[in-house]
């Protein structure tokens, strides 16, 4: 389980959100990582103000007025003041006086009668439960809930290394199907569109590999950077617009990128275990769709090759235009 106390410092702005949700994205992958491997992360600060029950379960917030806590797997009571609360996969109970923000992924956040809450609430995966028909609430502040996929938030908030290693069933498999029948057709679609952008994507994959992967990788790694420092130091708007086109930017990339790994795979299978009269274009698509679809479905390896599909899309998508230069190996 991961607690994390944070000491002076609330977020005002939606960028500065945007970011927050970033980091604590990382944290949970981190998170995982450390219990695949039967490690445990230990709170970042100590403060004989918040304790844990005995049955490991909640964090028990008593008078903490400075700092903001942050708890993966558990629920939070605040007893009696705190700056602010965030919760993945648990409920914020809260009993006393929070100054800041309330938010909780996969949880409720449940506000007694006499509570006090003055920042805003955010709630993904849950609900906002005040006991009171007129809460104590700072004016102007707001209330944000999305309740979808409760069981699962709260699932992969108790367990975050579940995201590493998906459990097969009927439903997975059924899904993975569906998704293979979908870029099988989104793959036609656009090799049929834009034969010559897919044909230069896979020969520039086949003669200059590594060139592609280096330079996609690391403009991914500045992007992610772009991201995330914006958002911490531009004004709002800039911010959000930087953000839109860095997204946009990685979408591009792993769009086109998945495309022409698949054909590029598929047209491998085809050269080494196919005859010449057995060949075709929409058989290399769909061998290479299923390929990868079951490469991205592997258990820990999914995470690499998802960090390769957006290598190698973004690497074809910023050497587009350098076609003569790229077509010597």
């Amino acid at each position: 389980m991961f607690l994390l106390i944070r000491q002076q410092f609330r977020s005002e702005s939606v960028a500065l959100r945007v970011a927050a949700c970033v980091v604590l994205l990382v944290s949970i992958l981190l998170l995982g990582t450390a219990q695949m491997y039967g490690k445990t992360i230990s709170p970042l600060f100590a403060n004989p103000e918040i304790s844990t029950s005995d049955d490991q379960t909640t964090v028990i917030v008593n008078d903490a007025p400075e700092q903001e806590v942050i708890v993966i797997g558990k629920s939070v009571i605040v007893n009696k003041n705190a700056r602010g609360v965030l919760a993945v996969g648990g409920d914020v109970i809260v009993e006393g006086h929070v100054e800041g923000d309330v938010a909780t992924v996969g949880g409720n956040v449940i506000q007694k009668k006499d509570a006090y809450i003055g920042g805003d609430i955010i709630v993904f995966g849950g609900s906002y439960k005040p006991e009171s028909e007129t809460p104590l609430r700072a004016p102007g502040r707001e209330t944000v809930m999305l309740g979808v996929f409760e069981d699962e938030l709260r699932s992969f908030g108790q367990n975050p290394s579940q995201i590493f290693a998906p459990s097969f069933s009927m439903s997975f498999v059924a899904q993975r199907l569906l998704l293979a029948l979908f870029w099988f057709v989104v793959s036609m679609v656009f090799t049929t569109i834009a034969p010559g952008a897919v044909g230069r994507a896979v020969a520039r994959i086949h003669l200059s590999f590594l060139k592609v992967c280096a330079i996609g990788a690391i403009s991914f790694i500045v992007i992610v950077g772009i991201i995330v420092g914006g958002a911490l130091t531009l004004p709002d708007y800039l911010g959000v617009t930087l953000g839109f086109l860095s997204t946009f930017l990685l979408l591009l990339g792993y769009l086109f990128g998945r495309i022409a790994l698949q054909v590029s795979a598929g047209k491998l299978v085809q050269k080494y275990f196919l005859s010449e009269n057995n060949r075709s274009e929409t058989l290399a698509i769909l061998i290479g769709v299923l390929l990868w679809t079951l490469l991205l479905s592997l258990p820990y390896l999914w995470v690499i090759a998802l960090f390769f599909v957006f290598a190698v899309g973004i690497g074809l998508v910023l050497t587009g235009r350098a076609v003569p230069k790229w077509q010597t190996p």
